[in-house]
């Protein structure tokens, strides 16, 4: 009797859902969405949302499939869920970037300046062309001892502009990143164009590769340091803002 009460008790059972195939449909989700392939598991009680910008900012065009991008379209939609979500309290931008779109670094870049809550970003291994700007948005800034940036002029091709509106566009959009990097950093403008276009650093091209400290001598970047320096800051910076609303409240 009691193999057969096992028997009809295994028949009758309900099927538990398989919690692998659920993490696995959630995965699928997030690929689809956020175009990643690894998707970082954050702990649910986290204050802090950790945003990666690699490889290359694909903007308008879409680059091919071979090429590690990070795409505008999903990263703005994520700046704005974390203004939105209050249990987000902070945010940590990691950049291993090549650059990219012009446009839609800036775009970023602007975005996260613009956000109401603390930001720290953190340069690991490389944050070239636009993703300077993008570095210098956040509240405070961190780079790796041996992380470098290079910055050079903005162009479209490596051949002659022969076309006097093109130059013209291309000037505007420059001053743009000039003008922000200057206003996001402690860089003087006068110091920033000595490096963008500097010759004889970048072998056969304009501009400068800037290392490590000397991207913090220059001002570019407030100071050197590893992720563990850049999250300690960013709770500081939380707590800061968590003490200023606190005394607000009071005044009222």
């Amino acid at each position: 009797m009691f193999h057969k009460n096992e028997e009809q008790s295994s028949e009758t059972a309900p099927q538990q859902p398989d919690k692998n195939e659920e993490n696995k449909g959630g995965i699928i989700d997030k690929i689809q969405q956020l175009g990643q392939t690894n998707v970082a598991q954050l702990p649910q009680d986290s204050k802090i949302h950790c945003l990666t910008i690699v490889g290359q900012v694909e903007g308008h065009m879409q680059l091919p499939p071979q090429n590690k991008t990070t795409k505008y379209e999903h990263v703005i939609p994520q700046i704005v869920a974390i203004e939105q979500n209050p249990q987000i309290e902070g945010l940590l931008i990691i950049l291993n970037t090549v650059g990219g779109d012009v446009e839609a670094g800036l775009a970023i870049a602007e975005m996260i300046a613009s956000l109401s809550k603390p930001s720290v970003s953190i340069v690991l291994g490389g944050g070239h062309s636009i993703g300077v700007p993008i570095a210098v948005s956040t509240d405070y800034s961190f780079i790796a001892g041996t992380a470098t940036m290079t910055i050079h002029p903005i162009r479209l091709t490596g051949l002659v502009i022969g076309v006097p509106q093109t130059f013209e566009y291309l000037d505007k959009m420059q001053e743009r990143v000039v003008n922000f990097v200057t206003e996001h950093s402690h860089v003087t403008e006068e110091k920033f164009k000595e490096l963008m276009f500097s010759k004889g650093n970048l072998t056969r091209d304009i501009g400068t590769n800037v290392v490590g400290a000397d991207a913090v001598e220059y001002g570019l970047i407030d100071e050197v340091g590893g992720v563990g320096q850049a999250i300690q800051k960013l709770n500081e910076l939380i707590e800061q803002k968590g003490q200023y609303k606190e005394g607000s409240q009071l005044l009222q």
